[in-house]
């Protein structure tokens, strides 16, 4: 058999050239979509269902010719099944709370199964990576089908824009579900974006100028020398990575040579290397697959009038240049997984705040929690979710009084002397990144202490000064010291717009959220939340009468039913057909 033939093959050129099965067959995956996309491009605008087909058969090839995971597409095709059957069928304000519940209680059951009950092998592609990018895709499009039946003035521009006002074909949403370029590693996308890359939509905004094609315009634009970069800078990546595997080796960082032997110097050093090591397959994988999602035209994000090109950043999940140049721990986190954040600020942080207010506590907690469980179980993540969440706190204070302190008057312009504050920043955060990141690679708790404690938890040490500074009992005088040295400007209305400025701060990342600033934290303002949120829970309760509900439920079973029935009259006059074709229509009678 095929399956055979290609399992064998992917066999041999593990051993030929050292990486294990699993890694190979993602890299195949990947770089097998170019190909595949020249041909999906090229087929006729208008013709969806030959485009679906053909996304399907890839998909099918990937996850059963090369990768071998029949119990893999399952579990993805058991949440897609609910969430499509849901969506359709059920008119209930609690549609998308209910698939939510079931697909993220689906993805933490295949992490705990995976992390308790099966052993790891090497040469096996774990599935939960993929449950982690169709799980985003599957609320998201829950929430939209919702948004879709709601009322426009009740939508943000946000939810307007995404919103599915009319439910799709099974061919298409199956199509969006397991789209092959991305469906092992991501990106996640809208579903609205997907549909109107499938019916040509998406680039209406396009010059005929820009459209490919002599005497047939094509409405995919070029994108080929885009498309090539990116590759190329994710196998320079892939290969950096695999160099690197002969230098860099994670177990000694919790070994006892490394412990005992080495000089602090040398252990953040390593430890440098680690991280960086540690990201490169992240940049391979989220380059390639993007740069696969843009040569088929679903990364085209508009076309510019003013500079006359085409933005292709639609589905960009990463800023390389931005976590490795960052001077802070919260750009680093708003660099990396951008389409993650997206989602929890739009179906997580935003969806549970009630309508008029601000997200507060609540919103907070709750994207905590579902960033959480979406990540996985394992020790490691929670030790650096912790840790990281104490240390975007801390930077926060930093920059909240120490970086004005390097600025003119107006707030924005910086001073001869912030070069010092900037390369100050770029140190400090990488070193603390290095630092906070090996859990995330270890996961084991035991691992990872050891790691940690073998450079003396100096950044826990850094977190507890910085805590006992500046929301200790000492904080007033010492935040008022520094406050002396911020500019201050000398027209009144400049001093109030300065003020404002020094004010706001920069949003919460929501994918890896911070701890609560003890200085602005009122208990009294949480316990306040906390009550208007059972008032809002008791208010729904009297507005939705349980039989009402219950009614919905049932109309849903009822046209679901229906459905199944005319599906099966259609396949017994099919086969009636058939069997009509085959019989000849008269006898001729023997003398």
């Amino acid at each position: 058999m095929l399956t055979n033939v290609v399992a064998r093959q992917i066999s041999e050129w593990s051993e030929a050239s050292g990486v294990d099965e699993a890694t190979l067959k993602l890299a195949i995956c990947l770089l097998g979509s170019f190909p595949f996309n020249v041909i999906l491009k090229r087929l006729p605008d208008r013709n969806i269902l030959l485009k679906n087909l053909f996304i399907i058969g890839v998909s099918s090839f990937y996850l059963f010719g090369v990768c071998e995971i029949y119990s893999g597409f399952r579990t993805l095709l058991i949440s897609s099944t609910f969430t499509y059957l849901i969506t359709k069928y059920l008119k209930s304000d609690l549609m998308p709370v209910i698939n939510f519940i079931f697909v993220m209680g689906h993805l933490a059951f295949n992490h705990i199964h995976l992390q308790f009950f099966n052993d790891y092998d090497r040469n096996k592609i774990d599935i939960t990576g993929a449950q982690m990018v169709l799980c985003m895709k599957l609320t998201g499009f829950a929430w939209n089908v919702y948004d879709g039946q709601r009322p426009q003035e009740e939508l943000s521009a946000q939810q307007k824009a995404k919103a599915v006002r009319q439910h799709p074909s099974l061919l298409s949403f199956v199509s969006y579900s397991f789209f092959y370029p991305s469906i092992l590693t991501g990106p996640s996308f809208e579903f609205r974006d997907y549909e109107q890359w499938l019916n040509n939509e998406m680039f209406s905004d396009l010059p005929e100028s820009k459209k490919p094609g002599r005497t047939r315009k094509r409405n995919i634009p070029r994108s080929g020398r885009v498309t090539f970069y990116r590759v190329l800078q994710g196998i320079a990546w892939l290969m950096v990575w695999q160099k690197g595997s002969e230098f860099i080796i994670p177990e000694y960082a919790y070994s006892e040579e490394f412990s005992t032997t080495k000089s602090f110097i040398y252990k953040i050093g390593y430890l440098l290397a680690l991280s960086f090591f540690y990201r490169l397959k992240y940049y391979a994988a989220w380059t390639i697959s993007e740069a696969s999602c843009i040569l088929t035209g679903l990364g085209y994000n508009g076309y510019d009038k003013e500079t006359q090109t085409i933005q292709w950043n639609r589905v960009q999940n990463i800023d390389i240049f931005g976590v490795e140049t960052a001077q802070n721990i919260h750009h680093v986190l708003s660099s990396w997984n951008q389409n993650t954040n997206n989602w929890l600020k739009n179906y997580v942080y935003l969806r549970v705040t009630a309508k008029g207010q601000k997200p507060g506590f609540r919103a907070t907690l709750a994207t905590s929690l579902t960033s959480a469980f979406w990540h996985g179980t394992r020790p490691g993540y929670y030790l650096t979710f912790a840790s990281g969440a104490l240390v975007q706190t801390c930077g926060r204070l930093y920059r909240r009084n120490l970086r004005p302190i390097f600025l003119e008057a107006d707030g924005k312009t910086a001073k001869p002397s912030k070069i010092v504050y900037d390369v100050v920043g770029f140190v400090v955060t990488q070193v603390t990144l290095a630092y906070l990141v090996q859990p995330f690679y270890f996961l084991d708790w035991n691992q990872s202490l050891q790691v940690w404690g073998s450079v003396y938890y100096f950044v826990h040490i850094g977190v507890a000064i910085t805590m006992i500074l500046f929301q200790g009992p000492f904080a007033k005088p010492i935040i008022k010291f520094l406050k002396q040295y911020h500019p201050k400007p000398n027209d009144a209305k400049l001093a109030r717009t300065e003020s404002s400025a020094t004010l706001k701060e920069e949003p919460y990342n929501l994918a890896y959220p911070e701890a609560m600033d003890l200085t602005k934290t009122d208990l009294k303002d949480i316990a306040s939340e906390m009550d208007n949120f059972k008032l809002s829970m008791q208010e729904w309760v009297d507005k939705h009468d349980p039989k009402d509900e219950e009614g919905k439920f049932k109309e849903a079973f009822k046209a679901f039913k229906n459905d199944i029935e005319r599906l099966k009259k259609v396949a017994e006059e099919l086969t009636a057909s058939e069997k009509r074709e085959q019989t000849p229509s008269s006898f001729k009678k023997a003398d």
